[in-house]
């Protein structure tokens, strides 16, 4: 199993930092690096709230993940790079495609490109990109990974009419590394999104909070989708991200959680007791935690994106990241 990290890119993402620091996301890439997971990955937002979790109003910094995953390139060595998830309205298709196979190319082949349908209106808003229904900006997901795949894995011109993109000619030379493609992952968890993974990606990806058995009855509506599409659920890459928290026995982990919500921005904090707040998480001691990344293992599930802190993409402290580190089952 990979076991991948969610790093710190937004201006809340440090505790007790005041604002954003691409210093910090280095450091704790390469910690990561070093420590045996497979992956990093950044979010794709222009800006963000955590208003919706409880935080104050106002929006907060964010690194541009592609630039941002082009810089880690060259300061690691190793882990993949992924996106979870890039916004597909955000960018025209055939340029995301560019974009895409040169991250590739200058990572040497180590790209995991996940996208999503968006749904942070304000930042649509602000960049002047219409926030359609969720059926349409779905549909727009569906065509955007259609021509990214084309483009990327095509010599030649490629030329491409639907709905809502069209191009003609497009092409992305020097094309990836990868082969025929990067991996093209698709985020979310409804009906109808689970219909764009069946037809149209490589791998699916849930956040932040799941259990298992919540999980498995989403990964059989994935699989009927598959059947409807005539696609071998068994090719589909399955990844979840859940937040974690470990410690070295409960009375660690009781200790560590406590930490954890005095460090989660301000209005962030869980209120439940922990006991009620680890369902669906990935929380535990070191033994605790290697089972459920095992039971994991055994529905398929191939990657487990680790969150530290109280939101997404924030941390809590290095010392955290070891004990994750330490509860991946070894081969």
């Amino acid at each position: 199993m990979d076991l991948g990290l969610a790093l710190p890119q937004f201006g809340y993402s440090i505790p007790g930092a005041d604002g954003l620091s691409w210093a910090a996301t280095v450091e704790w890439a390469r910690r990561a690096e070093a420590l045996g997971f497979g992956s990093v990955w950044l979010a794709d937002h222009l800006f963000l709230s955590i208003e919706k979790y409880g935080g104050a109003p106002g929006d907060h910094d964010a690194l541009e993940p592609i630039a941002a995953l082009a810089a880690l390139s060259r300061l690691t060595d190793r882990v993949r790079l992924g996106t979870l998830v890039l916004c597909a309205p955000f960018r025209p298709p055939a340029v995301l495609a560019k974009q895409l196979a040169g991250l590739d190319r200058v990572s040497g082949g180590r790209l995991v490109a996940g996208l999503g349908a968006g749904w942070f209106e304000p930042e649509f808003e602000a960049a002047g990109i219409p926030f359609l229904s969720p059926r349409a900006r779905l549909d727009i997901l569906a065509e955007t990974l259609d021509i990214v795949r084309a483009v990327m894995t095509n010599d030649g011109p490629v030329t491409f009419t639907g709905q809502h993109h069209h191009v003609a000619g497009a092409r992305a030379n020097p094309g990836p590394v990868q082969t025929p493609a990067p991996p093209l992952w698709v985020g979310g968890r409804g009906d109808r999104l689970l219909e764009v993974v069946a037809g149209h990606a490589d791998g699916w990806n849930t956040v932040w909070a799941i259990t298992t058995e919540d999980y498995g009855e989403r990964l059989g509506v994935l699989h009927r989708a598959c059947e409807r599409a005539g696609r071998d659920p068994a090719t589909v890459d399955l990844s979840v991200g859940l937040t974690a928290l470990v410690g070295e026995d409960e009375a660690d982990v009781a200790r560590r959680y406590q930490r954890f919500r005095e460090q989660a921005p301000a209005g962030t904090a869980p209120t439940e007791g922990l006991e009620t707040w680890r369902q669906g998480r990935l929380v535990g001691t070191v033994d605790q935690v290697g089972e459920q990344l095992s039971a994991w293992s055994a529905l398929g599930v191939s990657t487990v994106i680790a969150n530290l802190g109280a939101v997404p993409f924030a941390v809590t402290t290095l010392d955290d990241l070891d004990l994750v580190a330490a509860a991946l089952p070894k081969e």
